[in-house]
């Protein structure tokens, strides 16, 4: 996610609490849709659709916080 703000987003996740704990949501909700879809886990077409729209809307946050913080 986001290549291009690799760097950025190390320092971030070390040093802002509400990103590390937004990049970790994301993540786990990733997972957790990968696990589904595998069949790893139980759960439904709708669940997973609901499952990508907030891992959507995180992601947004994610972006729009990574240009805040960015230098360029």
């Amino acid at each position: 996610m986001f290549p291009e703000y690799r760097d950025l987003i190390t320092r971030l996740k070390a040093e802002n609490r509400a990103f590390a704990r937004l990049f970790d949501e994301h993540n786990e909700l990733d997972q957790r849709v990968k696990n589904i879809e595998a069949r790893i886990i139980p759960g439904t077409d709708s669940e997973v659709e609901a499952l990508k729209k907030e891992k959507l809307q995180l992601k947004d946050r994610l972006y729009e916080m990574l240009k805040e913080a960015s230098p360029t």
